[in-house]
């Protein structure tokens, strides 16, 4: 069954991005649970940031489910990514990612690279596409491991020179030894990279473990030109059983942003 999720940023140098609920773990949590929502999903600063008893008990007293657990801190506040030239600054990365599958596993929960993966060197691509590669083949037998699968996350092209689609994720994905590694379809980069979304989603929608909602502007989906009749359509064509999670700006408020967005789910998806 596709689960409504909504984000939780709890990581204040990230304050202006495109998150639902902030700062409060336990307030954003009992909004959402009076929302209808199934499920949240997590940013924090590191694994360490949250106790997991405390969460546990929290999601049992709101009957939420934890989804997925974001990784951009470790590049917003460390500077990590996972195409670094320098070494000891991408295992430093593969080291922060790997205690954050750790935490969001325990939870059942996915763990999404978005940021994290970095960018190509001018003119050193292929060396930058090389340790994208050992790193993910590292990770995603990590992954194997645990249990849950780990979402790589194709960003739009202001965000990163790697890979802006899905069908060029999937290539990249299909080249690795690893099968424990699925794609994230985020309809704002999709929008931006995308020449059909529906179309998009049916052609590759066997890799895709996770979904971000948001429309054309990152509002909440309803309030710009993204056409969700189509998209919610394909999704459900691909059989997808994941969560569809809000990510986006919490325009006009955190609360009223919550409310748009369950607004939209109930009305492309069947409860």
């Amino acid at each position: 069954m596709i689960q409504s999720c909504v984000t939780i940023a709890l990581v204040p140098q990230i304050k202006s991005g495109p998150w639902i609920f902030w700062e409060d773990l336990e307030s954003s949590m009992a909004q959402a649970a009076s929302l209808g929502f199934d499920a949240i999903e997590l940013f924090t600063a590191e694994a360490s940031s949250i106790d997991t008893s405390h969460l546990e008990k929290l999601l049992a007293q709101y009957s939420l489910k934890l989804a997925a657990v974001g990784s951009g801190a470790g590049k917003v506040i460390q500077g990590l990514t996972l195409t670094d030239p320098n070494h000891v600054i991408r295992s430093q990365a593969i080291s922060f990612i790997q205690s954050m599958m750790d935490f969001g596993a325990h939870f059942g929960a996915v763990t999404i690279i978005g940021s994290m993966q970095g960018n190509a060197m001018p003119d050193r691509r292929e060396e930058s596409l090389t340790h994208l590669q050992e790193a993910l083949e590292y990770l995603g037998a990590h992954a194997e491991q645990l249990g849950v699968p780990l979402i790589y996350e194709p960003l739009n092209r202001y965000e990163t020179n790697l890979f802006n689609t899905l069908g060029a994720g999937r290539t990249f994905l299909e080249g690795l030894s690893t099968r424990h590694i699925q794609l994230l379809a985020d309809l704002f980069h999709m929008n931006i990279e995308e020449v059909d979304i529906a179309q998009s989603i049916r052609e590759n929608g066997s890799w895709i473990g996770h979904v971000h909602l948001a429309d054309s502007n990152r509002r909440p989906m309803g309030m710009g030109h993204t056409s969700m009749k189509e998209i919610a359509e394909a999704l459900i064509q691909v059989d997808y059983q994941g969560a569809i999670s809000a990510e986006a700006f919490p325009w006009p408020n955190p609360l009223g942003a919550a409310k748009q967005t369950m607004l939209a789910f109930n009305q492309h998806f069947e409860k």
